[in-house]
């Protein structure tokens, strides 16, 4: 039996948004690891007041793409600069379709000359692989799935940890007998702890300083005691699925966005590639916005605050839509912070909601009407209540303009897109994104 395509399952659904709208969706969660070690809200504050460990290892998705044309598919479908470009230099990868909206970014790292490891949700990577498939580019492809999807099961490849923290810096230098070496921000360094070789990536997360570390799976249990022992005098704190899933609200990243590829005529060979099965076909649509239009929830990388990354000096796939959209009226993205009253009062039937989490696209309204949706809403107890990563209007933009957010899910298809539901209003601030100060304005210095 052939294995059903995405095309396959919008033509059965009717359309994408028949496909791909579950109202009441449960929010993607890393798989693997445990859902709390200590509470969600004391694993939030380590990476804010000392020192959290974070296990990446099963939920990310790797491509490795290597051979003489690897550089040039990469740039042919890609809006980064490759010029410059270093050898253990990692950059946000950021795909476009022809019309300019954003496929899902994804982290890609140089690994040699003619060999890349693009990670992340995989949806970046199945653009590339079926572009340079089509395209007949002389490259090869690995590919290691996350663990929920490997076939057969098994361990990943390679183990990823990430120290992060105010005391990270001084648990790594536990752990290797001194700081590592100066290293710019998203650049390796090579590290090696008692005869194992790995990769040392600065990094961070919610603005906090730290490294992610990369290395063959056979070496991640040792490694990740050694972590843990470093660390135990020093308070840290492993970090389980459910607090991971929230410093991207602080940090203003927008998490895997609808990907611009289920309306155009062009892409339907691509749909037919893809699997039903997949994140193309498989991440829900959710919320009190509700359109008939898959290409109403289509982003482009200027609204997710990608235009710094994006690099005319080549030709790629799409930039002829990107440079059109350069000075266009968009969206921009905030921070929305809730009232946390109004979050007891309707999250919580008026007690303590405890975790929030959900990717819904909420209407964010004001007395004008429909203004901008949010894109993912978490708590965030060190702030003492619920943020939203939000796309609005440029117009309602402005550090503390109030807005409404409007509560529910819509059911879908059959009842009328602006209806009135009754869905209870959520009182909300606009802030600035990133919210979190260091991440705004130092995390990339260096």
């Amino acid at each position: 039996m052939a294995i059903p395509s995405l095309q396959d399952g919008i033509d059965k659904a009717g359309s994408a948004i028949g496909l791909l709208w579950q109202p009441n969706a449960e929010p993607w969660t890393p798989e693997v690891v445990e859902r709390e070690y200590v509470g969600w809200r004391q694993e939030q504050a380590a990476w804010h007041e000392g020192v959290a460990l974070l296990n990446l290892s099963h939920h990310m998705f790797d491509l490795w793409i290597e051979g003489p044309d690897a550089t040039r598919v990469l740039a042919e479908y890609g809006a980064n600069n490759f010029e410059k470009f270093a050898v253990g230099q990692a950059k946000q990868y950021v795909p476009v379709t022809r019309d300019g909206k954003i496929v899902t970014d994804g982290i890609l790292a140089r690994h040699a000359e003619d060999k890349y490891l693009l990670s992340g949700v995989p949806a970046a990577q199945h653009w590339v692989q079926y572009h340079a498939e089509k395209g007949g580019y002389d490259v090869g492809f690995e590919t290691d799935a996350s663990s929920a999807f490997r076939p057969g099961g098994g361990d990943p490849k390679l183990f990823r940890y990430q120290i992060q923290g105010p005391l990270a810096l001084e648990v790594i230098g536990k752990v290797f007998g001194g700081p590592l070496p100066e290293t710019k921000f998203f650049h390796s360094t090579p590290v090696t702890l008692d005869g194992r070789s790995f990769e040392a990536l600065r990094h961070g997360m919610a603005g906090q300083a730290g490294y992610e570390f990369i290395g063959p799976w056979e070496h991640a249990a040792y490694v990740h005691e050694a972590f843990l022992k470093a660390g135990e005098p020093l308070g840290l704190v492993q970090v389980g699925a459910l607090a991971y899933t929230t410093p991207s609200v602080e940090s203003g990243w927008i998490p895997s966005p609808v990907p611009g590829i289920y309306g155009d005529p062009e892409l339907a060979e691509y749909r037919a590639w893809l699997p039903l099965f997949g994140i193309e076909g498989k991440r829900p649509l959710n919320g009190s916005y509700f359109s008939e239009d898959i290409a109403d929830y289509y982003v482009s990388p200027y609204e997710l605050g990608y235009g710094k990354l994006i690099h005319f000096g080549h030709n790629f796939h799409g930039r002829d839509a990107l440079l059109k959209a350069k000075d266009e009226p968009r969206r921009t993205k905030v921070t929305l912070v809730f009232d946390a009253d109004d979050v007891r009062r309707v999250v919580g039937g008026g007690e303590d909601p405890g975790f929030v989490l959900t990717y819904a696209r909420h209407r964010v309204e004001t007395s004008a009407g429909l203004v901008g949706t949010t894109m993912q809403t978490a708590s965030i107890d060190p702030v003492g209540t619920v943020l939203a990563q939000t796309l609005i209007d440029s117009a309602h933009a402005e550090p503390g303009t109030e807005v409404t957010v409007v509560w529910g899910e819509h059911p879908g298809l059959g009842t009328d897109p602006e209806a009135d539901l009754g869905f209870p209003r959520i009182r909300a601030t606009v802030q600035v994104s990133p919210f979190d100060r260091h991440a705004r304005t130092e995390y990339r210095r260096g």
